[in-house]
């Protein structure tokens, strides 16, 4: 239950064109700023935009049929169960689409519902469950129709943190158990991180960098992605040790390239200080704090200057240093904390 598809749609002023493709058990999450078309391609799957492209489910066409006999399932953001029918009913709805006899479509959403968990929810309408309860009827009714590819739209985002942990490690184990593709959409890279196994970034309706967790997080490709997995990124020419950016900076980094290339490192690599440091490392510029904000345990301070930087620091350290808005620092960064790789 292979999927093979080329997404093309075109609205206003905007267009997107993507490949997708997807094997048996596979789950690829698509990423990406708001507004790059990840919930447009998860739409023009679903038959729900009208999509210029093709798309092949276990090698057949099906964007020439309409959205009910795609044998797709979604779950959407905000799960849309039907607020008149039970938990019951609202699973059995698509084995009932698929001419399933009523009760044995009552008797397939009894073990669906037990599966994931709400045997003792048949009852209830969609008011008296919780947050994580409809989303697990949401995924239950999508998985009962049996579909031969699963559609996920932001199906955490409504989850409160704590449900959303527990909900998260039930909705792997479901996953892992679907024999067919699922394509995930998400702005949360915990989630693509723990449910996919492999990530696709969209901006601007474009794939800029697709490959697995580790590849992804080590080898950032845009200032998104960068964000994303918590690097400070820059572009330029390699030269030996050094990556040149496009204003000259140098940046010393560990390894040695040549030709274009990105150099990369965390926040926390960055040290900074009130004055020039003594020794002056060669990673070593002033600059002026921009932001400083809550990150975690420690403060993200955001600093402009020779290159903008994000630097990670103790509040301790926040407060010895006197960091505000306005504030002039110097920045360094040891060459052995700068990692580079062909662009």
């Amino acid at each position: 239950m292979t999927l093979d598809a080329h997404i093309f749609v075109e609205r206003d002023n905007f267009e997107l064109d993507v490949a997708l493709t997807a094997e048996p058990g596979e789950v690829v999450a698509l990423l990406g700023p708001n507004g790059a078309g990840k919930t447009t391609a998860l739409r023009a799957l679903a038959g729900l935009v009208e999509n210029n492209g093709e798309i092949w489910i276990d090698g057949v066409r099906v964007d020439r049929e309409p959205p009910e006999k795609r044998r797709i399932g979604v779950v959407f953001q905000d799960y849309l169960l039907f607020p008149h029918l039970s938990a019951l009913d609202n699973v059995a709805f698509g084995p009932r689409c698929r001419h399933v006899p009523r009760r044995q479509a009552r008797e397939q959403a009894k073990e669906w519902l037990s599966r994931v968990g709400l045997s003792d929810h048949v009852r209830k309408k969609p008011r008296q469950l919780s947050g994580g309860q409809a989303q697990r009827v949401a995924l239950a009714r999508a998985l009962a129709a049996e579909p031969k590819l699963l559609l996920l739209d932001e199906p955490l985002a409504a989850l409160d943190a704590r449900t959303r942990l527990d909900t998260r490690a039930q909705l792997r184990h479901h996953l892992s158990a679907f024999p067919g593709a699922t394509v995930l959409v998400t702005h949360d890279p915990l989630d693509a991180l723990m449910l996919a196994d492999r990530l696709v970034i969209v901006e601007e309706g474009r794939i800029v960098q697709t490959g697995d967790a580790a590849t992804i997080t080590a080898q950032p490709r845009t200032d998104y992605v960068a964000r994303l997995v918590g690097l400070n990124l820059y572009r330029g020419r390699a030269q030996g040790g050094t990556v040149f950016l496009a204003d000259g900076f140098p940046l010393v980094t560990a390894a040695a390239q040549e030709g274009e290339a990105f150099a990369a490192f965390p926040p926390s690599a960055v040290a900074l200080y009130a004055s020039r440091p003594d020794g002056s490392p060669r990673n070593t510029w002033p600059g002026t704090v921009t932001s400083v904000a809550r990150h975690g345990d420690a403060l993200r301070v955001e600093i402009a200057g020779a290159i903008a930087v994000a630097a990670d620091v103790t509040p301790a350290a926040a407060v010895h240093l006197g960091l505000e808005v306005g504030r002039e620092v110097w920045a360094s960064v040891k060459a052995t904390e700068v990692r580079s790789y062909r662009a």
